[in-house]
């Protein structure tokens, strides 16, 4: 049984209306968003997604609900992007190349913080091949929106750290543009070293505007709250030697358990 599968079958993705990408994209693209992340046993997620059969649709693609994401991250040598995140500071920033494992797809997105706490997602896309790098044109591109956000940070500084692997269903409400994200199946993998998300618990992010969507009302009905959970910074907290302690890492040592995995960091995970 299929990564993917198994957690579309253990979500119920099957109850919801199926939704093309253009049409999940023309309602809900949310280049400019505030994100919501909420850490969630499976059976607890499963409620959530009977709870919006009514109002929601799931990306489909071609039958398959569910796409596997490759996210090779970067960062200064003295890792800019952690501290900015893990200290708080205004100005955060994340640099990744991201592959959709399955359709072959490869994009190079910047992440910024706008003046009011606003997530602003930019991207590029460029040729699978070129997953796990930046190229002259990639950098350009980091550069210009770093540039344009007021970050000090050019792309010739930075250098793969981290990669991040994981399981996505993509849920959308296309009469009110937000939009939901359920991971599982999370690992975070830097040099020899894996941490990964116990099974029985998801991801969620719900990706919309300054009011609360219906998924987050249905979450917090659950008892669920909010946490600050960036996949790239749990992974360098758990994985990296003789950085600080942080509420990030405490907060993940919760849920994800770390072991030795030889893997290389750009494994490449052939399109099906």
């Amino acid at each position: 049984m299929s990564l993917g599968f198994s957690l579309a079958a253990g979500l119920g993705l099957g109850e919801l209306r199926g939704a093309t990408l253009a049409e999940v994209d023309a309602a809900a693209a949310l280049q400019h968003r505030v994100d919501r992340k909420y850490l969630v046993p499976l059976d607890r997620a499963r409620r959530l997604i009977a709870c919006l059969t009514d109002s929601h649709h799931v990306l489909d693609l071609g039958g398959r609900r569910t796409t596997r994401y490759l996210s090779t991250y970067f960062d200064t040598p003295e890792l800019g992007a952690w501290r900015a995140h893990v200290q708080r500071r205004r100005r955060r920033w994340k640099v990744r190349t991201r592959l959709y494992a399955e359709d072959g797809l490869c994009r190079v997105e910047v992440k910024t913080k706008d003046g009011r706490g606003a997530t602003v997602k930019h991207a590029l896309r460029v040729p699978a091949s070129q997953y796990g790098e930046l190229t002259t044109r990639a950098e350009q591109f980091v550069d210009e929106v770093l540039d344009g956000a007021g970050i000090p940070v050019r792309a010739k500084e930075l250098s793969a750290a981290a990669e991040v692997r994981y399981v996505r269903a993509a849920l959308a409400d296309l009469d009110h543009g937000s939009r939901v994200t359920l991971d599982g199946t999370l690992s975070c993998h830097r040099d020899d070293r894996t941490a990964a998300l116990d099974p029985g618990h998801v991801l969620i992010e719900t990706k919309g505007g300054a009011q609360l969507a219906p998924a987050d009302r249905r979450l917090l009905g659950m008892g669920a709250r909010p946490v600050s959970l960036s996949k790239y910074i749990v992974g360098q907290s758990l994985l990296t030697p003789g950085l600080p302690d942080n509420d990030v890492r405490r907060l993940a040592r919760t849920h994800f358990t770390t072991e030795a995995n030889p893997a290389p960091l750009h494994e490449r995970i052939p399109a099906a």
